[in-house]
């Protein structure tokens, strides 16, 4: 009798899948990332610049206008395919870009950054990745995805002050055209065929998908990814005034987050795939959450003492080990849990969950932080992880067994 032994290696068509979606990803995450370093300044040169309201509204319109749109395109996803969405999405991104370009007011580039939010394709880039990879390798894809997006952060804080400098945010928004043209062909041209398969046209009826919403594995990842990036966008409220508190000039804060993000990506791909295999998946979960609350802890320190550089920077990193980690295995896990037939519905219920995030994050964390200091700031974010562990505790780390 032969043992069928399952490789954990990826296939060269997985490779391919997870390359080429994490290229998508990585062109739309830059071209959005790229702005917030420089909008809130910018836009006081705009008509109507004058008002702080309008301009914290522009730039949330965007995760507003996509939390709205993640489960509708999720559905959309479910139904007429994986690709149709990812174009149409990616489409409403460079007309976004174009307006907001080629915009005279505040107004007009709130309505800008709204049509961007409209293409919200993150649930239907998931749902095609876990289509196309199996079971035990989809956390490796997802890590993909997850690594591109932390790197693009980290290089829009390098480019987005540089293109700022040479041409505003009408050539930041042009860039971004051009970032969404290149993932357009990159859907079309390097992604693989898109199978077909017997769910599309054929989904779950819509009474089974809202029991699905209220799956309480399913809820437990929502809370977290509604947490990891409200946490994420707050503490940016308060961290480059710590930085700049250790003499680091505004223009060079991009040369603090980057190696601090690429190092992170070398501790998770030293121990994420490694411990999943093992069955570890759990306490590496837990531990990344305790992490990530610990960093609240010393950013909440430096904020009360004369802040150093190096103690920032290794903070950063703690931050960005537990970050890439979480961001990785949060949707590999809803991917598993979610049937096949929904699986881009519960993706866009989870994808809601992270644009609320960041939506949170930054008007939440900016009210916070003016109201109640630095100190409060991270306090709160330490609470919310608090809460997050408390919830993630029972997960059910194995789908396929039975959910907790």
């Amino acid at each position: 009798m032969t043992t069928h032994v399952v490789s954990h290696r990826m296939t060269p068509s997985e490779r391919h899948s997870s390359f080429s979606l994490a290229s998508i990803y990585a062109l739309r995450m830059l071209g959005l990332f790229m702005v917030l370093p420089v909008f809130a300044l910018e836009a006081r040169h705009y008509q109507g610049g004058e008002d702080q309201v309008a301009i914290g509204l522009a730039i949330g319109m965007y995760g507003l206008v996509q939390a709205c749109l993640q489960i509708p395109l999720g559905l959309a996803a479910d139904r007429v395919g994986r690709k149709p969405v990812i174009v149409f999405g990616l489409l409403l991104l460079g007309l976004g870009s174009l307006v907001a370009a080629h915009a005279q007011s505040v107004f007009g580039l709130g309505l800008g950054r709204a049509i961007q939010g409209g293409g919200a394709v993150s649930a239907a880039v998931s749902a095609l990745l876990a289509d196309q990879t199996r079971i035990e390798v989809r956390t490796k894809g997802m890590a993909l995805i997850g690594a591109s997006i932390g790197l693009m952060f980290a290089l829009s804080l390098v480019m987005g002050p540089v293109l700022n400098e040479w041409g505003g945010l009408p050539l930041i928004f042009e860039f971004t055209l051009g970032l969404s043209l290149l993932g357009i062909l990159s859907i079309l041209f390097w992604t693989p065929k898109e199978e077909s398969s017997p769910y599309v046209n054929a989904p779950m009826p819509f009474t089974q998908t809202l029991s699905l919403m209220f799956r309480h594995d399913l809820l437990r990842l929502n809370v977290g990814v509604f947490i990891l990036y409200c946490v994420q966008l707050a503490s940016w409220m308060a961290v480059p005034a710590l930085l700049l508190d250790c003499g680091v000039a505004k223009s060079e804060h991009g040369w603090i987050y980057l190696p601090a993000v690429l190092l992170s990506f070398v501790f998770m791909g030293a121990c994420l795939f490694r411990l999943e295999r093992k069955g570890l998946l759990r306490p590496l979960f837990l531990s990344c959450i305790a992490l990530v609350f610990l960093v609240q802890f010393g950013f909440m320190f430096e904020s009360v003492n004369e802040p150093q550089v190096w103690v920032i920077e290794s903070l950063l990193f703690l931050f960005f080990c537990g970050f890439n980690i979480l961001e990785a295995t949060q949707p590999s896990l809803t991917s598993k849990i979610a049937p096949q037939n929904s699986r881009g519905t519960a993706m866009g219920v989870y994808n809601t969950l992270q644009s609320l995030g960041i939506f949170a994050g930054g008007a939440l964390g900016g009210w916070i932080n003016k109201a109640l200091g630095p100190v409060g700031l991270f306090g709160v974010c330490a609470a919310l992880l608090l809460v997050w562990f408390v919830v993630a505790w029972q997960m059910n780390y194995q789908p396929g067994s039975k959910s907790a």
